[in-house]
């Protein structure tokens, strides 16, 4: 049983900042992938930012330059550094993660059930 579970969401004023954490769990063989989604109500879900086993990293344009993700293999964790964050950029922030659980078997995508973010003064 793997688990992904996020933290560190919660109320930010316009210009300031907020670290969320994702940590996975449970029987892991290897971790490829580890994504950031977001979702407002109405909207469709996106894909915020992906870094890779190497350390690669990719983000959606209109979070480039202000959000950073990172990741820490030992821990088997993810982050996402919000710097600047704007009202709309509020949403649910939920990982995911491609993981291996046996070393025969390919990668399976899991989620977390995210953590609310809201930026407002």
């Amino acid at each position: 049983q793997v688990q992904l579970v996020e933290s560190g969401g919660g109320l930010v004023q316009p210009g300031g900042s907020l670290r969320l954490s994702c940590a996975a769990s449970g029987s892991i063989y290897s971790i490829y992938d580890m994504r950031w989604y977001r979702q407002d109500s109405g909207k469709q879900r996106e894909l915020v930012a992906t870094v890779s086993r190497s350390g690669s990293t990719n983000y959606t344009n209109s979070v480039k330059g202000r959000f950073t993700i990172s990741r820490d293999r030992a821990k088997r964790a993810v982050y996402l550094q919000m710097s600047s964050p704007k009202p709309e950029d509020t949403a649910n922030y939920t990982c995911n993660a491609d993981i291996k659980t046996t070393w025969n078997q390919g990668p399976r995508t899991y989620w977390g059930r995210g953590t609310q973010v809201t930026v407002s003064s």
